[in-house]
């Protein structure tokens, strides 16, 4: 049986010497920065915390309250000043006497922008009127698993009395706004005692009159709350354990499997990218006796089915009888009768106003003795979305631990899910990268070309897998490129392109990382330079296996994940300007660069009623930050054409008909050309980034 690991109990990182230096806005940023630090206190872009702070008007240089809390969107683990809102406390007040009740709810979040403080840009959110009216100084709003689970049973409210012992009020539950932090306000007003407020079936709300006091009473409530349901636990968990595990490798060997598969299915009208988690935590949940009824139940958190939807996908499968072909011919039935689920849901709360039904299609796949898979339009968010189907399953360990779990009604989830202020905010999104969900392996990933393609596609959106047999290289590109792009769309994995088993290796990790491959980038190269009668067989075979072999290994792999994933795809092969025009004393090299082009043509032909394209690149002389350039190749060119050494990247560029010389960039934009929709009509094809050579062009 797979429990979940024993975690290190919370405790409190407030360091008095650093906070002693700071302003109150200071000590907001610091207690916010140590509260999103730790995913069991609250989930990433969840939660909220605000300071009442006296500061001068700037318009009448009179001292003011300013209420400063967590604005629209943002992390509270890496949050800044800027992510804060400023409004007028006094004018937050006034808003009471516009209020006309629940059903004008929507139209006081337009009213908030009234009451900004020094002309501040940072939007505020719905949650604004829930810290304005707590009458402390500061206030945290946190989504921590174990107050959720109590939040979430049947008897929250009594659980709540007899946790806390009265220290903690309780509500019920009520859509986040204008109301609830009515609410809110009696509550804490009518019983100044309280140290906080747990929201059924959401959250937790707790103050102090400093922001240490705040941040300490918000450990030692879920602290408490920990402890209390870990030595309370009176059943067994998700009604026992039904199965077993496969071991790790099959459950990896599975995933990369079904993901691609998957994929296809649910990316023909927007690319998905997926990700793959099977913790301890979530193989509990699927292996368990009440997977199916606890997943039918949907989520409970607010937070926690707008990232998950309202209910996941059950993949039917028997670890004990694993067979992945009954499972792969069962997926289309199975996922239209989900989307069908989905559609009937959307029907039967849809309001008068309501938008339009959106994707239909899960998120959350759950695969009993695997795992779970998360997929959305970009990698972030589906590994997000991951996290917080964890945080609801260990909401529902917590519950049904010692009590009866319960999901929020369909309606309720329904409005928060629809609501025409969340729609407000999809609208507002910016449009798509040109690729953005696509998935792209790039071999010679550590080299100049390789690097500087990987960094252009991640520019357009796209995710990348650079595999290079150098691993220290290799690592040092991926820093680099993980601080322009970001660390999740950023993944390598060493490899030798001439081996059958480390190519397949290169797209098993592709798929389990990303879920799939739509670009190929064939760049990993080598250069050889020798008379004809002086080169020998281990030179020859060397260029054929690299330059030849290891195109076909690398093609042949990608070429069957995509029609698996029946989602067309690109392929370009970096070849040469020596593929179109021999060169004395490189016949190896030459003859192997033009089989990559003829190569290429192959498959391109075959892949073509796929809607698989595959074009050629030819570079030349691309000499800046080349490790081919580097090594002995410069030596061996320098003499063959009778120069020094230092002289070789002026030759080359004197030598071209524009005399320019040809960077990596340049490549990167001709592949990301070809990779892109704006080549989507071309195939077969041959582009040479050269600066003009004449004995090169294409007849």
């Amino acid at each position: 049986m797979n429990q979940p690991k024993q975690k290190q109990p919370i405790t409190s990182l407030w360091d008095d010497e650093k906070a002693s230096t700071m302003s109150e806005p200071e000590l907001l940023l610091y207690r916010s920065n140590l509260l999103g630090s730790d995913l069991r206190i609250t989930n990433f872009g969840g939660g909220n915390t605000s300071a009442k702070v006296v500061m001068e008007d700037p318009l009448t240089g009179e001292e003011v309250e300013v209420l400063w809390v967590k604005g629209s969107g943002g992390d509270l683990g890496s949050i800044k000043l800027d992510g804060f809102s400023t409004l007028y406390l006094d004018k937050l007040h006034a808003l009471k006497k516009r209020y006309r009740g629940l059903e004008h709810e929507d139209e006081m979040v337009a009213y908030l922008p009234h009451a900004t403080f020094n002309l501040n840009p940072r939007a505020a959110s719905i949650d604004t009127p829930l810290h304005a009216y707590i009458n402390k100084k500061h206030v945290d709003h946190m989504h921590p698993d174990s107050l959720i689970a109590i939040a979430a049973t049947a008897n929250s409210r009594a659980l709540t009395e007899k946790i806390f012992e009265g220290v903690l009020g309780w509500l019920p539950w009520k859509r986040p706004g204008f109301d609830l932090g009515l609410d809110l306000e009696k509550l804490s007003t009518e019983q100044p005692h309280l140290k906080g407020i747990i929201l059924e079936g959401h959250g937790l709300f707790t103050w102090g009159d400093t922001a240490k006091e705040a941040y300490e009473t918000t450990l030692a409530i879920i602290k408490r709350a920990e402890e209390w349901l870990e030595a309370n636990i009176a059943q067994p968990v998700f009604g026992g354990q039904a199965g077993q595990s496969l071991p790790a490798e099959e459950r990896a060997a599975f995933a990369a499997k079904l993901m691609p598969l998957l994929r296809g299915k649910i990316s023909k009208t927007e690319y998905k990218l997926g990700h793959f988690d099977d913790s301890d935590t979530v193989l509990e949940f699927v292996n368990s006796a009440d997977l199916a009824p606890l997943a039918a139940l949907g989520t409970s958190c607010p937070d926690h089915f707008l990232r998950t939807k309202i209910r996941p996908f059950v993949v039917d499968f028997d670890p004990a009888n694993p067979n992945f072909d009954a499972v792969a011919a069962s997926l289309d039935d199975s996922l239209e009768a989900y989307r069908n689920d989905y559609k009937a849901y959307h029907e039967r709360c849809k309001r008068d106003n309501s938008p339009a039904v959106r994707d239909a299609n899960p998120i959350i796949y759950l695969i009993p003795g695997v795992g779970m898979l998360s997929f959305a339009k970009d990698k972030a968010t589906a590994r997000i979305a991951g996290e917080f189907y964890v945080n609801a399953i260990n909401v529902m360990r917590g519950a049904n631990g010692v009590d009866t779990y319960v999901g929020l009604p369909e309606q309720e989830a329904f409005d928060i899910e629809y609501w025409l202020l969340e729609e407000a905010k999809l609208q507002r999104m910016p449009k798509p990268k040109s690729l953005a969900g696509r998935i792209a392996v790039v071999t010679g990933g550590a080299g100049g070309i390789g690097q500087a393609v990987a960094k252009q596609l991640l520019s357009e959106g796209a995710c990348v897998l650079l595999t290079d047999i150098d691993g220290g290289a290799l690592e040092e590109a991926k820093a680099a490129l993980a601080k322009v792009a970001g660390k999740d769309n950023v993944a390598t994995i060493t490899g030798n392109i001439t081996s059958e088993e480390q190519v397949e290796a290169v797209f098993t990790e592709a798929a389990l990382r990303f879920g799939g491959v739509d670009l190929l980038i064939s760049n990993a190269g080598i250069a050889s330079s020798a008379p004809l009668e002086d080169t020998t067989v281990e030179v020859w075979d060397r260029n054929q296996d690299i330059l030849v072999k290891g195109y076909f290994l690398a093609s042949r792999a990608a070429f069957r994940m995509m029609k698996t994933q029946k989602l067309g795809g690109s392929m370009v092969f970096v070849a040469s300007k020596n593929g179109l025009v021999a060169s004395a004393g490189a016949s190896a090299y030459c003859t192997a660069k033009a089989a990559e082009i003829h190569l290429a043509r192959c498959v391109a032909l075959e892949g073509a009623p796929l809607g698989i394209r595959v074009n050629v690149v030819n570079p030349d002389a691309v000499i800046k930050g080349s490790k081919i350039w580097d090594g002995k190749w410069k030596q061996e060119r320098a003499q063959s054409n009778k120069i020094e050494e230092g002289d070789v990247e002026a030759f080359y560029r004197d030598r071209s008909m524009l005399k320019r010389s040809v960077l990596p960039e340049d490549i990167a934009e001709a592949v990301y050309f070809l990779s892109s929709d704006k080549a989507g009509k071309s195939t077969g094809n041959v582009l040479n980034v050269d600066a003009g050579n004449a004995g090169a062009f294409t007849r």
